[in-house]
């Protein structure tokens, strides 16, 4: 396994539409054996392929409290929605960032798991929250884009200063 650089915002990457997944084949099983890692190693519950510049859709999530319950999603689509849950998210190519955002309270999803086989899944609280995160990822939208565009532009602002400060360091 090796870990996966995360692209940040700004980066325009993270705006890519992942094309599906033709087929689960070994390379893909390797994709995300090096995204768990990555995510683990990150301290995150959710990373989606585009994160890490693979555009398929892909996106692995691990919501438990000891990290023990790993989850895999391939194709994955939302089938129903329920209600209104308003909490504050983060996002690994968002360092130290955090925001209010309103999503749905409860989920429905359907996806391939890491072996090719189809699956559905109810979801609600923060592994809802996570997989709505993350297919919007996949759809090139940023958790970021749910705020105020004078929000929006601070956040960006303060992510650019500190990667030239970063820049300078190395």
């Amino acid at each position: 396994m090796a870990e996966m650089t995360i692209l940040k915002y700004p980066d325009e990457r993270l705006r890519t539409v992942a094309k599906p997944i033709e087929s689960v084949d070994d390379a893909l099983r390797q994709v995300i054996d090096d995204m768990f890692e990555t995510m683990y190693s990150s301290e995150g519950v959710g990373l989606a392929a585009t994160q890490v510049n693979v555009h398929k859709r892909l996106f692995i999530a691990d919501c438990s409290e000891k990290g023990n319950e790993p989850l895999v999603f391939i194709n994955p689509v939302i089938t129903e929605r329920d209600g209104i849950y308003e909490n504050e998210e983060g996002c690994l190519s968002f360092p130290n960032v955090y925001a209010k955002v309103e999503r749905a309270g409860k989920i429905k999803v359907r996806a391939l798991d890491r072996e090719g086989e189809i699956f559905e899944r109810e979801a609600e609280g923060l592994l809802a929250i996570c997989i709505q995160h993350e297919i919007d990822h996949l759809n090139g939208k940023l958790f970021v884009d749910y705020l105020s565009p004078l929000k929006r532009d601070r956040i960006r602002k303060k992510l650019e200063k500190e990667a030239r400060l970063e820049a300078k360091q190395a």
